[in-house]
């Protein structure tokens, strides 16, 4: 493991051309001035994101949850990934000139309380519903088993108690209900349930994709479903929102569906373009995630969960979201 880990830092060098793709490194073209407020986030009936518009490109903005098409509050902070929730945030971001990267963890007035060093590209990030649990997911380079390709690591922690795991990949793992190593493993998408223990995330191994459960406490996870990626919990802990891959075939896109864990039911949803996101629950029946625009431009969308209406434009020039209230 500390081999991989300086591979994986041998590696980052080569990411951070991948990091301009989210936006690690801002454009140098002079844009008009934007009047930077002191933002708040605690909890309230608002929505959170990273902006991708030009003149605020990577600053963390605000918008209210009855009017996200109004002017946004925009903040000083710049964030390649935020999250949000009961008054705690966390930012992924750079960690000074050379291509290295932390997780910033963010008391209710976005003051940076904790910095946790990051070995990678940030692609996701989550926090539990009272902000006490913190995830992350990087890309790396130098795994000898992906012949040079980039591949992810997901580490979480509990800010009340300290406990943290770097990587997933420390865990044991059970498949189909029998435990299995493997050389191949990555995880990312990390999303947590209301009691401080349990976790899911996507798990890669053998060219398959897993919903896993994961234990903290005891340091395992156990595989549920197939063809699950970025899960993200309902507040009731009963629905999982998730991308899968069309026809098993990440080559031809991801379908939005959503998950009922009791029953195993998946409902596809409203939204038929491909979103490579991982999507965020707005309210108990709404599914927000970013469409690409191309480059580092995105737009938030919204759905209904449980598969009716269409997709409506959320929040133009954005990614990222996290609701507050």
């Amino acid at each position: 493991m500390n081999r991989r880990i300086v591979l994986a830092l041998l590696g980052a060098v080569v990411l951070a051309a991948v990091a301009v793709g989210y936006g690690a490194v801002t454009g140098t073209r002079a844009q008009p001035a934007t009047a930077y407020e002191a933002l708040n986030i605690a909890p309230g009936p608002r929505i959170l994101f990273r902006s991708t518009a030009a003149e605020s490109k990577g600053h963390v903005a605000m918008v209210s949850a009855a009017d996200p098409g109004a002017a946004r509050s925009v903040s000083k902070l710049e964030c390649l990934r935020v999250a949000a929730a009961a008054g705690t945030g966390i930012c992924l971001r750079p960690d000074g000139p050379l291509a290295t990267f932390q997780a910033a963890i963010l008391d209710a007035d976005l003051t940076v309380t904790r910095e946790i060093p990051l070995v990678g590209v940030p692609n996701r990030t989550r926090l539990s519903g009272d902000g006490r649990m913190a995830a992350w997911t990087v890309f790396v380079a130098g795994d000898s088993y992906n012949n040079g390709r980039f591949s992810t690591r997901a580490g979480l922690v509990d800010l009340t108690t300290g406990d943290m795991i770097d990587s997933l990949e420390f865990l044991s793992v059970v498949v189909d209900g029998r435990p299995y190593t493997a050389a191949d493993l990555n995880f990312w998408g990390i999303t947590f349930a209301a009691d401080h223990n349990t976790f899911y995330a996507t798990m890669s191994t053998d060219g398959r994709r897993y919903l896993v459960q994961g234990d903290m406490a005891a340091k395992t996870v156990r595989t549920i479903a197939q063809n699950v990626e970025c899960p993200s919990l309902s507040a009731d802990g009963k629905r999982i929102a998730f991308k899968s891959a069309i026809d098993g075939d990440p080559a031809k896109g991801w379908r939005l569906s959503v998950l009922d864990l009791a029953s195993g039911v998946r409902t596809p949803l409203a939204e038929t373009r491909s979103v490579d996101d991982q999507a965020a629950w707005l309210d108990p029946n709404t599914i927000g995630y970013a469409v690409s625009r191309g480059g580092d431009d995105a737009d938030i969308w919204a759905v209904p969960a449980d598969g009716s209406g269409s997709p409506r434009l959320l929040v133009p020039h954005a990614e990222s979201p996290a609701a507050l209230g």
